[in-house]
């Protein structure tokens, strides 16, 4: 049960919750992750159809919606795709598709940041302020700030991981 913090009047973390969660989830494992753009939608549930997707590309339209999900500016998304404002633009007014690499690198943040809200238990404001603070265990770094490589993704995804299940992150 979750104990009232008494100087600030909010819920302190309940990890049986979490831990509770975490194990039907990963009974179920029909997690099926949706990019929504406005002329498609992109659903995978497995790697190989993010396999899929990743050859097939991504529109540059995916930019915004990770940029949506992340309550980042798409300036900061595209810093960590390595792509100019420039090329972006004019990807997204030629409805060009993006390539391998950046299509997997949105794949994979739009993974991180659900799983994300599901370890804050939905709670999108506390998720997005633990992602802008120096974490121990990311060697005192942002967990945003690994946002620019899949092992810094990863590394993200492990911290969140050993949060789930109540150990400190």
């Amino acid at each position: 049960m979750p104990v009232k913090d008494k100087k600030s009047g909010n819920k302190s973390f309940n990890p049986k919750r979490s831990v509770q969660r975490a194990k039907a989830t990963r009974k179920a494992k029909s997690q099926k992750w949706t990019i929504k753009v406005s002329d498609n939608s992109y659903v995978w549930s497995s790697r190989m159809e993010r396999v899929s997707l990743i050859r097939e590309g991504l529109p540059y339209e995916s930019i915004e919606f990770v940029s949506d999900k992340s309550n980042l500016s798409i300036k900061q998304v595209l810093h960590f795709l390595d792509l100019p404002q420039t090329t972006y633009n004019k990807g997204k007014r030629d409805k060009n598709l993006l390539s391998g690499r950046d299509s997997e690198i949105i794949l994979v943040l739009t993974e991180l940041l659900e799983f994300g809200l599901n370890v804050f238990n939905s709670e999108k404001e506390k998720f997005q302020r633990w992602l802008q603070k120096p974490n121990i265990s990311l060697g005192g770094a942002t967990p945003i700030s690994l946002f620019d490589s899949l092992t810094g993704i990863q590394e993200v995804r492990n911290t969140l991981n050993r949060l789930e299940y109540g150990n400190l992150a």
